[in-house]
């Protein structure tokens, strides 16, 4: 198993982090959030976060650890949007970054590794404008390093305004021509499959639960197998690529690599791990596990 961590990232940094929180820099902007992962104590004083912290988000009055709901008390200049940019080889991301009201800011820094993974598998691919599906696709991290490879991308996701923001983060990524569609993902791939339609590449991302644009219930338990049965069908064989992440249960990457080898029995040289990021002190927090592969 793999255990990966962040790759150069001019624009982010892990500050500290302990007592459930971390404290990162996006840009400029030095943000302070609740972090289940980190149970450890802080390297620096509360005073030393306190000074640092522009922006710091607090949980509701009596809400459980992983709780994500709350609100953000700001320090005089600290904007509510701002930009960052992520560059690797010729791949040139530019992202809107928002302080949402459930601690998210509009990008996973830890998927880089996956941005980067997905911009060199498309571009030794083997075929002209390959066909990239990226599921649960937030704010298009993937959808945009795919389409920075080259590929012609389908991004879906069941929240129109996280949909909207993609396209944002593509027009200042200077890309264009994503396909952007506000659906259930396994609605979405339940009718690829009877299409016969295939994709050279699925990026999956799914949480543990959610809802569709019309009501539709996502549980990861349950439903994930389904959805990887219909990935399965549709994934191109012969040139492919796919990466699973999992975060939210705590699930191991022995999962990831068990779904990945069955329901992908064509794949070769499946690789599975653990994304991480290390803090200043040198601790590795650890954001997620993930099964991938690919073959040009």
């Amino acid at each position: 198993m793999l255990a990966l961590k962040l790759p150069s990232f001019e624009d982010y940094e892990l500050i500290d982090s302990g007592n459930f929180k971390k404290l990162e820099r996006f840009g400029q902007f030095i943000l302070s959030r609740p972090e289940p992962q980190a149970i450890w104590s802080p390297a620096l004083s509360e005073a030393e976060w306190a000074k640092k912290a522009q922006a710091v988000f607090n949980r509701k009055s009596g809400a459980a650890t992983n709780a994500e709901d709350g609100n953000w008390e700001l320090k005089p200049g600290m904007p509510e949007q701002w930009h960052i940019r992520y560059d690797f080889e010729g791949m040139h991301l530019n992202f809107r970054l928002g302080l949402t009201s459930f601690k998210h800011v509009g990008i996973f820094p830890e998927q880089a590794e996956n941005w980067n993974y997905i911009y060199r598998g498309l571009r030794k691919m083997d075929i002209d404008h390959p066909m990239v599906l990226n599921l649960f696709a937030y704010t298009g991290g993937a959808s945009l390093a795919a389409k920075a490879a080259g590929a012609d991308v389908v991004h879906v996701d069941s929240v129109k305004p996280v949909v909207s923001w993609a396209r944002q983060n593509m027009e200042a990524s200077q890309l264009d021509n994503i396909r952007w569609t506000v659906e259930d993902a396994l609605k979405f791939v339940r009718k690829e499959a009877k299409r016969g339609r295939k994709y050279q590449a699925i990026i999956l991302d799914p949480p543990a639960y959610g809802r569709g644009p019309e009501g539709e219930k996502w549980l990861l338990d349950k439903h994930l197998p389904e959805l990887l049965e219909h990935c399965g069908q549709i994934l191109d064989p012969e040139h492919h690529l796919l990466i699973l992440n999992l975060y939210s249960m705590g699930f191991s990457a022995l999962i990831a690599e068990n779904l990945a080898r069955q329901y992908f029995p064509f794949a070769k040289d499946i690789e599975c791990g653990e994304l991480f990021i290390p803090d200043q002190a040198g601790r590795k927090l650890p954001l997620g596990v993930f099964a991938r592969f690919a073959q040009g």
